[in-house]
Protein backbone atom coordinates (compact mmCIF):
# COMPACT_ATOMS: atom_id res chain seq x y z
CA UNK A 1 0.00 0.00 0.00
CA UNK A 2 1.55 3.34 -1.00
CA UNK A 3 2.53 5.62 1.87
CA UNK A 4 1.14 9.16 1.90
CA UNK A 5 3.58 11.84 0.69
CA UNK A 6 3.64 15.55 1.24
CA UNK A 7 4.33 16.04 -2.48
CA UNK A 8 1.17 15.15 -4.47
CA UNK A 9 3.11 15.05 -7.77
CA UNK A 10 5.57 12.47 -6.41
CA UNK A 11 2.75 10.43 -4.88
CA UNK A 12 0.76 10.36 -8.13
CA UNK A 13 3.85 9.57 -10.20
CA UNK A 14 4.67 6.62 -7.98
CA UNK A 15 1.11 5.31 -8.24
CA UNK A 16 1.26 5.66 -12.03
CA UNK A 17 4.42 3.54 -12.13
CA UNK A 18 3.59 0.95 -9.48
CA UNK A 19 -0.18 0.55 -9.72
CA UNK A 20 -1.73 2.05 -12.85
CA UNK A 21 0.84 0.52 -15.25
CA UNK A 22 0.07 -2.91 -13.78
CA UNK A 23 -3.67 -2.28 -14.06
CA UNK A 24 -3.30 -1.33 -17.73
CA UNK A 25 -2.14 -4.87 -18.45
CA UNK A 26 -4.60 -6.62 -16.14
CA UNK A 27 -7.65 -4.67 -17.30
CA UNK A 28 -6.51 -5.01 -20.94
CA UNK A 29 -7.96 -1.62 -21.82
CA UNK A 30 -11.50 -2.77 -21.01
CA UNK A 31 -12.46 0.44 -19.25
CA UNK A 32 -15.92 0.56 -20.81
CA UNK A 33 -16.97 -2.53 -18.88
CA UNK A 34 -15.51 -1.07 -15.71
CA UNK A 35 -16.93 2.44 -16.11
CA UNK A 36 -20.16 2.77 -18.06
CA UNK A 37 -21.71 6.17 -18.68
CA UNK A 38 -25.29 7.07 -17.83
CA UNK A 39 -27.50 8.37 -20.61
CA UNK A 40 -29.06 11.78 -20.15
CA UNK A 41 -31.25 11.99 -23.26
CA UNK A 42 -34.62 10.29 -22.90
CA UNK A 43 -35.15 7.75 -25.69
CA UNK A 44 -38.63 6.57 -24.70
CA UNK A 45 -40.74 4.57 -22.25
CA UNK A 46 -41.54 0.88 -22.00
CA UNK A 47 -43.12 -1.48 -19.50
CA UNK A 48 -40.99 -2.56 -16.56
CA UNK A 49 -39.32 -5.97 -16.94
CA UNK A 50 -37.72 -8.14 -14.27
CA UNK A 51 -34.14 -6.99 -13.69
CA UNK A 52 -34.70 -3.38 -14.78
CA UNK A 53 -33.12 -0.66 -12.65
CA UNK A 54 -35.91 0.59 -10.36
CA UNK A 55 -34.28 4.04 -10.43
CA UNK A 56 -35.48 4.36 -14.04
CA UNK A 57 -39.17 3.89 -13.19
CA UNK A 58 -41.33 6.80 -14.32
CA UNK A 59 -43.66 7.09 -11.35
CA UNK A 60 -46.02 9.60 -12.99
CA UNK A 61 -46.69 7.33 -15.98
CA UNK A 62 -46.86 4.30 -13.69
CA UNK A 63 -49.55 5.99 -11.58
CA UNK A 64 -51.62 7.00 -14.62
CA UNK A 65 -51.51 3.60 -16.35
CA UNK A 66 -51.49 1.41 -13.24
CA UNK A 67 -48.54 -0.48 -14.76
CA UNK A 68 -44.83 0.08 -14.02
CA UNK A 69 -43.02 1.90 -16.84
CA UNK A 70 -39.30 2.68 -17.08
CA UNK A 71 -37.45 5.40 -18.96
CA UNK A 72 -34.92 4.39 -21.61
CA UNK A 73 -31.97 6.63 -22.38
CA UNK A 74 -29.46 7.14 -25.15
CA UNK A 75 -26.15 5.96 -23.74
CA UNK A 76 -23.75 8.70 -22.73
CA UNK A 77 -20.15 7.53 -23.06
CA UNK A 78 -18.90 10.22 -20.70
CA UNK A 79 -18.91 9.55 -16.97
CA UNK A 80 -19.39 12.05 -14.20
CA UNK A 81 -17.90 10.53 -11.02
CA UNK A 82 -17.92 11.93 -7.50
CA UNK A 83 -15.97 10.87 -4.42
CA UNK A 84 -17.74 11.49 -1.12
CA UNK A 85 -14.79 11.38 1.26
CA UNK A 86 -15.13 10.85 4.98
CA UNK A 87 -12.00 12.48 6.44
CA UNK A 88 -13.18 12.55 10.05
CA UNK A 89 -10.82 11.78 12.93
CA UNK A 90 -11.62 8.05 13.02
CA UNK A 91 -10.23 7.64 9.48
CA UNK A 92 -6.84 8.75 10.83
CA UNK A 93 -6.46 5.36 12.55
CA UNK A 94 -4.40 2.38 11.45
CA UNK A 95 -2.03 -0.07 13.13
CA UNK A 96 0.54 0.07 10.32
CA UNK A 97 -1.10 2.15 7.56
CA UNK A 98 -3.76 4.74 8.30
CA UNK A 99 -7.19 4.38 6.75
CA UNK A 100 -6.82 7.91 5.37
CA UNK A 101 -3.70 6.87 3.41
CA UNK A 102 -5.58 3.88 1.99
CA UNK A 103 -8.43 6.19 1.00
CA UNK A 104 -6.06 8.63 -0.72
CA UNK A 105 -4.40 5.84 -2.72
CA UNK A 106 -7.68 4.28 -3.85
CA UNK A 107 -9.25 7.64 -4.78
CA UNK A 108 -6.15 8.73 -6.70
CA UNK A 109 -5.98 5.52 -8.73
CA UNK A 110 -9.70 5.51 -9.58
CA UNK A 111 -9.66 9.23 -10.41
CA UNK A 112 -6.66 8.79 -12.70
CA UNK A 113 -8.18 5.76 -14.45
CA UNK A 114 -11.33 7.80 -15.09
CA UNK A 115 -9.71 11.05 -16.20
CA UNK A 116 -7.33 9.26 -18.59
CA UNK A 117 -10.43 8.35 -20.59
CA UNK A 118 -11.70 11.95 -20.63
CA UNK A 119 -14.22 11.52 -17.80
CA UNK A 120 -14.77 14.08 -15.06
CA UNK A 121 -14.29 13.53 -11.33
CA UNK A 122 -15.26 15.71 -8.38
CA UNK A 123 -15.12 15.34 -4.62
CA UNK A 124 -16.93 16.40 -1.48
CA UNK A 125 -14.67 16.42 1.58
CA UNK A 126 -16.18 15.84 5.00
CA UNK A 127 -14.43 16.39 8.33
CA UNK A 128 -16.35 17.94 11.20
CA UNK A 129 -18.79 18.92 8.43
CA UNK A 130 -18.67 19.47 4.68
CA UNK A 131 -15.64 21.72 4.32
CA UNK A 132 -14.72 21.49 0.62
CA UNK A 133 -16.52 20.77 -2.65
CA UNK A 134 -14.19 20.18 -5.61
CA UNK A 135 -16.12 20.56 -8.90
CA UNK A 136 -15.98 17.68 -11.39
CA UNK A 137 -13.28 18.17 -14.04
CA UNK A 138 -10.96 15.99 -16.09
CA UNK A 139 -7.21 15.76 -16.57
CA UNK A 140 -4.12 14.86 -14.58
CA UNK A 141 -3.77 18.37 -13.15
CA UNK A 142 -7.24 18.06 -11.66
CA UNK A 143 -6.31 14.75 -9.98
CA UNK A 144 -3.28 16.50 -8.49
CA UNK A 145 -5.55 19.28 -7.24
CA UNK A 146 -7.82 16.72 -5.57
CA UNK A 147 -4.86 14.90 -4.02
CA UNK A 148 -3.40 18.17 -2.72
CA UNK A 149 -6.74 18.99 -1.07
CA UNK A 150 -6.67 15.59 0.67
CA UNK A 151 -3.10 15.88 1.91
CA UNK A 152 -3.19 19.52 3.00
CA UNK A 153 -6.09 19.22 5.43
CA UNK A 154 -5.29 20.00 9.08
CA UNK A 155 -5.60 17.37 11.82
CA UNK A 156 -9.08 17.53 13.32
CA UNK A 157 -9.48 18.17 17.06
CA UNK A 158 -11.84 16.13 19.23
CA UNK A 159 -15.39 16.84 18.09
CA UNK A 160 -19.00 15.82 18.41
CA UNK A 161 -18.31 12.85 16.14
CA UNK A 162 -19.18 11.94 12.55
CA UNK A 163 -22.61 12.28 10.95
CA UNK A 164 -22.54 10.69 7.50
CA UNK A 165 -26.15 11.75 7.02
CA UNK A 166 -24.89 15.33 6.75
CA UNK A 167 -22.43 14.37 3.99
CA UNK A 168 -25.08 12.41 2.07
CA UNK A 169 -27.69 15.16 2.36
CA UNK A 170 -25.12 17.69 1.11
CA UNK A 171 -24.26 15.45 -1.83
CA UNK A 172 -27.91 15.11 -2.73
CA UNK A 173 -28.13 18.89 -3.10
CA UNK A 174 -24.77 19.34 -4.85
CA UNK A 175 -24.99 16.56 -7.47
CA UNK A 176 -27.39 17.86 -10.10
CA UNK A 177 -26.35 15.44 -12.85
CA UNK A 178 -26.76 11.67 -12.54
CA UNK A 179 -23.34 10.38 -11.55
CA UNK A 180 -21.30 7.45 -10.38
CA UNK A 181 -20.67 8.04 -6.67
CA UNK A 182 -17.97 6.51 -4.49
CA UNK A 183 -18.78 6.88 -0.79
CA UNK A 184 -15.40 6.29 0.90
CA UNK A 185 -15.72 5.98 4.67
CA UNK A 186 -15.17 3.74 7.68
CA UNK A 187 -18.90 4.22 8.44
CA UNK A 188 -18.19 5.00 12.09
CA UNK A 189 -20.99 7.50 12.39
CA UNK A 190 -23.97 8.69 14.32
CA UNK A 191 -27.08 6.64 13.38
CA UNK A 192 -29.57 7.80 10.78
CA UNK A 193 -27.39 7.88 7.63
CA UNK A 194 -29.14 4.90 6.06
CA UNK A 195 -32.18 6.88 4.86
CA UNK A 196 -30.14 9.67 3.15
CA UNK A 197 -28.04 6.94 1.51
CA UNK A 198 -31.14 5.24 0.06
CA UNK A 199 -32.45 8.62 -1.14
CA UNK A 200 -29.18 9.42 -2.91
CA UNK A 201 -29.14 5.94 -4.49
CA UNK A 202 -32.48 6.58 -6.19
CA UNK A 203 -30.80 8.98 -8.61
CA UNK A 204 -27.13 7.99 -8.62
CA UNK A 205 -25.16 4.76 -8.93
CA UNK A 206 -23.31 4.36 -5.63
CA UNK A 207 -20.39 2.20 -4.55
CA UNK A 208 -19.77 2.18 -0.80
CA UNK A 209 -16.02 1.80 -0.20
CA UNK A 210 -15.75 0.77 3.43
CA UNK A 211 -12.35 1.42 5.07
CA UNK A 212 -11.27 -0.67 8.04
CA UNK A 213 -8.25 -1.84 10.00
CA UNK A 214 -8.15 -5.48 11.20
CA UNK A 215 -7.66 -4.28 14.79
CA UNK A 216 -11.14 -2.76 14.67
CA UNK A 217 -12.63 -6.25 14.30
CA UNK A 218 -10.43 -8.35 16.58
CA UNK A 219 -8.14 -7.32 19.42
CA UNK A 220 -4.82 -9.08 20.11
CA UNK A 221 -3.82 -10.26 23.58
CA UNK A 222 -1.64 -7.27 24.48
CA UNK A 223 -2.34 -6.85 28.18
CA UNK A 224 -3.56 -3.61 29.73
CA UNK A 225 -4.15 -0.83 27.19
CA UNK A 226 -5.59 2.66 27.06
CA UNK A 227 -8.11 2.91 24.20
CA UNK A 228 -9.11 6.36 22.98
CA UNK A 229 -12.04 7.45 20.84
CA UNK A 230 -10.36 9.27 17.93
CA UNK A 231 -13.27 11.68 17.52
CA UNK A 232 -14.36 12.55 21.06
CA UNK A 233 -11.04 12.00 22.85
CA UNK A 234 -12.71 9.78 25.47
CA UNK A 235 -10.33 7.21 26.97
CA UNK A 236 -10.97 3.75 28.40
CA UNK A 237 -8.56 1.45 30.28
CA UNK A 238 -9.06 -2.16 29.13
CA UNK A 239 -7.48 -5.56 29.74
CA UNK A 240 -6.98 -7.23 26.34
CA UNK A 241 -5.62 -10.31 28.11
CA UNK A 242 -9.20 -10.98 29.22
CA UNK A 243 -10.45 -13.56 26.72
CA UNK A 244 -14.11 -12.83 27.49
CA UNK A 245 -13.53 -9.13 26.77
CA UNK A 246 -11.90 -9.94 23.41
CA UNK A 247 -14.83 -12.19 22.52
CA UNK A 248 -17.36 -9.47 23.38
CA UNK A 249 -15.35 -7.00 21.30
CA UNK A 250 -15.33 -9.38 18.29
CA UNK A 251 -19.06 -10.09 18.67
CA UNK A 252 -19.85 -6.35 18.72
CA UNK A 253 -17.73 -5.92 15.57
CA UNK A 254 -19.63 -8.74 13.83
CA UNK A 255 -22.97 -7.13 14.70
CA UNK A 256 -21.70 -3.83 13.28
CA UNK A 257 -20.60 -5.62 10.08
CA UNK A 258 -24.00 -7.27 9.68
CA UNK A 259 -25.81 -3.97 10.17
CA UNK A 260 -23.60 -2.26 7.56
CA UNK A 261 -24.19 -4.97 4.96
CA UNK A 262 -27.93 -4.82 5.61
CA UNK A 263 -27.91 -1.03 5.11
CA UNK A 264 -26.06 -1.36 1.79
CA UNK A 265 -28.38 -4.15 0.65
CA UNK A 266 -31.51 -2.20 1.59
CA UNK A 267 -30.24 0.85 -0.31
CA UNK A 268 -29.52 -1.34 -3.36
CA UNK A 269 -25.88 -0.28 -3.65
CA UNK A 270 -22.63 -2.15 -4.21
CA UNK A 271 -20.07 -2.36 -1.40
CA UNK A 272 -16.30 -2.81 -1.57
CA UNK A 273 -14.38 -3.68 1.61
CA UNK A 274 -10.96 -1.98 1.76
CA UNK A 275 -8.53 -3.02 4.50
CA UNK A 276 -5.40 -1.13 5.51
CA UNK A 277 -3.53 -4.33 4.59
CA UNK A 278 -4.94 -4.60 1.06
CA UNK A 279 -2.94 -4.24 -2.15
CA UNK A 280 -4.26 -1.44 -4.37
CA UNK A 281 -4.03 -3.49 -7.57
CA UNK A 282 -5.97 -6.37 -6.01
CA UNK A 283 -8.52 -3.90 -4.66
CA UNK A 284 -9.20 -2.36 -8.08
CA UNK A 285 -9.38 -5.81 -9.67
CA UNK A 286 -11.98 -6.84 -7.04
CA UNK A 287 -13.88 -3.70 -7.96
CA UNK A 288 -13.63 -4.57 -11.68
CA UNK A 289 -14.94 -8.07 -10.98
CA UNK A 290 -17.82 -6.60 -8.97
CA UNK A 291 -18.69 -4.27 -11.87
CA UNK A 292 -18.73 -7.13 -14.36
CA UNK A 293 -20.95 -9.21 -12.08
CA UNK A 294 -23.26 -6.22 -11.56
CA UNK A 295 -23.56 -5.75 -15.35
CA UNK A 296 -24.47 -9.43 -15.77
CA UNK A 297 -26.91 -9.59 -12.86
CA UNK A 298 -28.63 -6.24 -13.37
CA UNK A 299 -30.03 -4.26 -10.44
CA UNK A 300 -28.74 -6.37 -7.54
CA UNK A 301 -26.55 -5.01 -4.75
CA UNK A 302 -23.15 -6.69 -4.45
CA UNK A 303 -20.71 -6.80 -1.56
CA UNK A 304 -17.08 -7.71 -2.18
CA UNK A 305 -14.63 -8.26 0.69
Amino acid sequence: MPRPLRDPEAFLKRLEWTVIRRLDGLLQGNYRTLFRGHGLDLAGLREYQHGDDVRHIDWNVTARLNTPYVREYHEDREINAWFLLDLSASVDFGARVKKQAVSAGFVTVLARLLTRQGNRVGAILYGAGIDNVIPARSGRRHVLHLLHALQSRPVLPASRGTDLGELLAGARQALARRSMVFLVSDFISAPGWEKPLAQLARRHEIVAVRLYDPLENELPDAGMLVMQDAETGEQLFVDTADRAFRQRFAAAAQRREAALRAAFRDAGIDALELSTEDDLVETVMRFADMRRRRNRLGNHALSVA
